[in-house]
């Protein structure tokens, strides 16, 4: 009887994780103990039997069963890591289990005509080719690489050209072995031809997890260890079996089997092993200057050795008629697979193509837009600079003005009319000192150090900055500050970066349709502090993308793009949350959450409807109206 041929993979008993394991006194993992009870239970009694147990009918039986149980031990170690998360890893074990249950269908099949059948299985056995071409699906789990972290096209590619190798795998027992099955019976033709192109298929086998193995690290390295190291004693066993067959000294049951039983044990140990490590796919490094090219070349071959081998059997071929038109058939099928594949290979490369170089051309126009905003940005620090200066001039004299102004005002000599006037002159200068200050300290370079902050300052002192900017644009500022609110922890001058972009994109958006209102409320709930920024202008085009760099639909150098990347850039730095939606009634709204400072957050951990009945009841204040209605008298 011709036994079947795992080129699979089964696992040593390795109990210990690869960082070094458990200490010996730890109980043993479920794993673990799986892996221990199939090499006791399988494999050494197997051994005992074949030592001292007589040639015969139990014999046989005890073999076929054996083998079998190690087969399904096999299935289950590899089927349960199609449990995991990833879709490569799923689909790598689902390969290799498919592979071995594939033998333990040709097992089965044997098994049958032994054990109930009491007889041989024939030879050619009809189960020859299922066994023969169990390997396939583990060549085509190699093209998954599922430790490899990149899930981009070149690994479809690689499965195209593994794809090519496998249908050349099966082209060859169907041109070599097949016709002297049954196209010409001939029992010595097919057991020569059978026995080599099946040793073959193993050690190509062996030498696919060895190239895996010795290009990888870590836990995935010891589990290629594994496959590797049960394949190698497959692909032995299955020549010692080979060989005996010829030799007419093999029967079931005998020491010849065991290789190949202990590599199915390996093989269902490995997927435990791999179970019980969980291994994580390998950190990506960066790809080479120049890609791999055997895999094309080796794909090439495959394809225009189809019809070299046509060729010759057409030509320079002894054999019958039959079986010369029976391979000028199976190679006309064959290159029509190859072609489909071929295209679809060249349909995936030809697009991958495409989408690089799509890629460079919007990273091109990327880069000219982004040396446009730094050009722009770089005037704009200039103006700032500038600014700065004049406002650090400007507090000079509005000392003097000050100290005069005060001199005047309480002065008792003078008349009621001027020390009106001059008191007058003091509100006034106070008030440009105040928007001077601010200004010199929203300017002020100074390192980002985080404490505790009112936010409800930090809301006023952005408000007081861009009231010059709403001067005269028929835009009211409606303030609903929450008096309660617990502090922050933040950098003030990032916080105020933040609300001062805020409002002066409302204000920008509002002055478009002739003004609005501007309403901000503060507010706590839990342990997070709520700002909201809503005004009354035309909304938001794309709410989803303003806060990608570049993206403004402010008209050509008004517009930078990159004012609420930086804000969002900020808040997630204060471990917040900004988001904003456009307005049933119209306009759009901006929400920041910044966390509560830690001693702050444990005494406001009230339920979130007190908070907003509160809001609701807290009404609304007009906190500059005296700064903004008086203004064109003042002027």
């Amino acid at each position: 009887m011709r036994q079947p041929d795992t080129g699979f993979v089964s696992s040593l008993p390795a109990t210990a994780r690869a960082d070094g394991g458990d200490p010996p006194s730890a109980p043993l993992s479920k794993p673990a103990k799986a892996i221990w009870l199939g090499w006791i239970l399988l494999v050494v009694p197997y051994f005992i039997a074949a030592l001292f147990a007589r040639k015969g009918h139990g014999l046989t039986a005890f073999g076929d069963i054996f083998q079998c149980a190690a087969a399904l031990f096999a299935c289950a170690g590899l089927f349960i890591n199609t449990l995991s998360s990833d879709r490569r890893s799923r689909a790598f074990w689902a390969l290799v289990g498919l592979g071995c249950f594939c033998w333990l269908s040709g097992q089965v099949l044997c098994s049958f005509y032994e054990l109930v059948l009491h007889q041989e299985a024939p030879n050619p056995f009809s189960g020859d080719i299922v066994i023969f071409l169990h390997p396939v699906p583990m060549i085509a789990a190699l093209a998954l690489k599922p430790h490899d972290r990149r899930d981009d096209v070149s690994a479809r590619v690689g499965v195209i050209d593994f794809g090519l190798l496998l249908l050349w795998w099966i082209y060859l027992y169907l041109f070599v072995v097949i016709p002297w099955q049954f196209i010409a019976p001939n029992l010595d033709a097919y057991g020569v031809t059978f026995d080599y192109l099946q040793a073959i298929e193993n050690f190509v086998v062996v030498i696919g997890f060895g190239v895996v193995f010795a290009r990888t690290k870590g836990e995935w390295r010891s589990i290629y260890g594994h496959l590797f190291g049960a394949s190698l004693l497959y692909a032995v066993g299955s020549y010692i079996i080979d060989r005996t067959i010829d030799a007419s000294v093999y029967y079931t049951g005998g020491l010849f089997d065991l290789p190949l039983l202990a590599s199915l044990v390996w093989f269902g140990s490995a997927g435990l092993v791999a179970y019980q490590l969980q291994p994580q796919k390998e950190a990506e490094v960066a790809p080479a200057l120049r890609e791999n090219p055997w895999p094309a070349r080796l794909a090439a071959l495959t394809v225009f050795s189809i019809p070299v081998m046509a060729l010759w059997s057409a030509w320079s071929s002894r054999d019958a008629s039959s079986i010369r038109l029976f391979r000028a058939s199976v190679t006309q099928v064959a290159l029509l697979v190859a072609g489909l594949l071929l295209f679809v290979r060249q349909r995936i490369v030809n697009n991958d193509r495409l989408r690089l170089l799509q890629a460079s051309r919007n990273a091109f126009e990327s880069l000219k837009q982004f040396q446009a905003q730094l050009i722009q940005n770089e005037k704009l620090i200039s103006i700032g600079q500038l600014a700065a200066g004049a406002a650090h001039e400007i507090n000079n004299p509005l000392t003097g003005i000050l100290g005069y102004s005060d001199l005047l005002a309480d002065d008792p000599t003078l008349g009621e009319r001027p020390r009106a006037t001059a008191d007058k002159i003091r509100t006034l200068a106070r008030r440009i000192k105040a928007h001077v200050t601010s200004l010199l300290s929203f300017a002020r370079r100074v390192p980002s150090e985080k404490a505790e902050i009112d936010i409800n300052v930090v809301v006023g002192t952005a408000l007081n900055l861009t009231g010059f900017d709403v001067h005269g644009k028929n835009i009211e500022i409606v303030s609903v500050p929450d008096s309660e609110i617990p502090p922050v922890t933040g950098d003030a001058n990032q916080i105020l970066q933040v609300f001062f972009n805020l409002i002066s994109n409302a204000v920008d958006a509002m002055e478009e349709g002739g003004g609005g209102r501007l309403t901000i409320r503060t507010a706590h709930r839990l342990s997070k502090a709520i700002v909201e920024v809503s005004d009354t202008g035309p909304g938001i085009a794309a709410p989803l993308q303003v806060f990608d760099p570049f993206y403004t639909t402010k008209p050509v150098g008004k517009g930078t793009g990159l004012g609420l990347s930086i804000c969002y850039g900020i808040v997630q730095d204060h471990n917040g949350h900004i988001y904003c939606f456009n307005r049933p009634e119209g306009g759009a709204t901006f929400v920041v959450e910044l966390p509560l400072a830690p001693a702050s957050a444990a005494k406001s951990l009230k339920p979130a409807a007190t908070a907003a009945s509160r809001d609701e009841s807290s009404g609304v204040l007009q906190a500059v109206a005296k700064d903004h209605s008086q203004r064109p008298e003042e002027d």
